[in-house]
């Protein structure tokens, strides 16, 4: 981590920055809790944000972004645009059940959960099975604007597409390699823990952010009141556009599979694993990418060496097999996923899978499924350049036996 090496930006990005550096920016773009809360209040006309368990993580993520994540003007911009939008989710989610108190009838039926490391294959796969007309996943659009509550009749023409494609593609215009690592989009289907940001405990802002007092934070936390709120979120979203099964995706699940079966006790969970070495090697990447987008603060490495170094990666998937061995998890709800099967022979790894789940694929889920590999090959998007080391093997020879992982590197 600490050879990482920033890419160049846009000029219009640098021009930005170097702007910043003469204003008082903190009062021009302000971070403080209440007047953010305030406009949000403002912005939508609603005033109640549900109960208040998500303060607390809320004022500290504020005063580490203050003190910690060395914010220039772009990101300072970004920044408060976001912490917006995800009090205004909070506010329009109150705002539906308030005026509709029959959301809460709603059930959330059998969700399928994709979860495994980092770059292990978890984005490719939730994109594939989004394929299948079974499944309903959260696009990026509703995540970010879930109220009012989606329509199907205009599912696919809201109005709050076109914004949010703006926003979310914004991304790589600020850091064009960030393309080659993740595709955006408004209805591409996005990652739990950016729905969970408006709970203000998720693993979505030390993501984005140094900020290790925030960290610190969030690693001591029960999360089960996040999932609760996420499953709160979900019961709006398919209230007038009804999905048979969600289809739902974060690697950082694979940590915390005991509370995500205490919120979703029918949840069927798909691992999916990758040689350990190469995948933590590309989240090394990612990760450097994503701070320098809102910060040109050094990439600090120490601060990430409980969380990044192959030690503490190992330990965190001996800690998985452990909880699988424990017998406290309903293993028939529990199925593995090997990346390189899905690079090798991706159809018939699908079908495999569907029929592990119950659910047989049918023509026609193949048949969409073979169409988007056709309009996605790999490396679509440019090459993910990083280097890798095989000095550590040994370290994760527990996890590659237990489930198989052939070597990469």
């Amino acid at each position: 981590m600490s050879e990482w090496t920033p890419p160049a930006r846009p000029e219009w990005v640098q021009r930005v920055i170097d702007e910043g550096q003469h204003m008082d920016i903190r009062s021009l773009v302000p971070l403080r809790a209440e007047e953010l809360m305030d406009t949000a209040r403002r912005n939508t006309g609603f005033a109640d944000f549900g109960s208040d368990d998500w303060l607390e993580g809320f004022h500290v993520f504020l005063q580490a972004l203050e003190e910690e994540a060395d914010l220039h003007l772009l990101g300072r911009l970004m920044t408060r645009s976001d912490i917006l939008r995800w009090l205004e989710a909070r506010l329009g989610i109150e705002a539906a059940y308030a005026q509709h108190p029959e959301i809460e009838d709603e059930v959330i039926d059998q969700p399928v959960v994709i979860t495994g490391l980092p770059r292990s294959g978890t984005s490719i796969l939730f994109e594939l099975l989004a394929q299948d007309m079974r499944f309903g996943s959260p696009r990026n659009w509703e995540m970010m604007f879930p109220y009012p509550p989606p329509e199907a009749a205009h599912y696919h023409n809201d109005p709050r597409i076109a914004r949010c494609e703006h926003l979310v593609t914004q991304w790589k215009r600020v850091v064009p390699s960030y393309a080659t690592m993740h595709e955006m989009g408004a209805e591409i289907p996005n990652e739990c823990i950016v729905a969970m940001s408006c709970t203000f405990r998720s693993e979505n802002l030390p993501g984005q952010y140094q900020i290790p007092r925030y960290n610190d934070w969030y690693y001591q936390q029960d999360l089960a009141p996040a999932y609760r709120y996420y499953k709160r979120m979900l019961k709006v979203l398919q209230w007038k556009n009804p999905r048979q099964h969600w289809l739902l995706k974060a690697p950082s699940h694979l940590g915390n599979l005991s509370v995500l079966f205490q919120v979703f006790p029918d949840a069927r969970v798909v691992i999916t694993h990758r040689d350990p070495i190469v995948a933590q090697a590309s989240v090394t990447n990612l990760l450097g990418t994503l701070y320098w987008m809102r910060s040109s603060k050094a990439f600090d490495a120490r601060a990430f060496e409980s969380l990044m170094t192959p030690e503490a990666g190992a330990a965190r998937l001996n800690a998985v097999i452990d909880l699988l061995q424990s017998g406290l998890l309903p293993n028939g709800q529990l199925h593995s996923f090997l990346y390189h099967d899905l690079i090798q022979e991706p159809l018939p790894a699908l079908a495999n899978l569907f029929q592990a789940l119950g659910m047989p694929l049918d023509a026609a889920g193949r048949n969409a499924m073979q169409a988007y590999l056709s309009r996605k090959p790999q490396g679509k998007f440019g090459r993910h350049e990083y280097s890798v080391t095989d000095a550590q093997r040994q370290l994760y020879q527990r996890y590659q036996t237990f489930f198989s992982v052939p070597d990469e590197a």
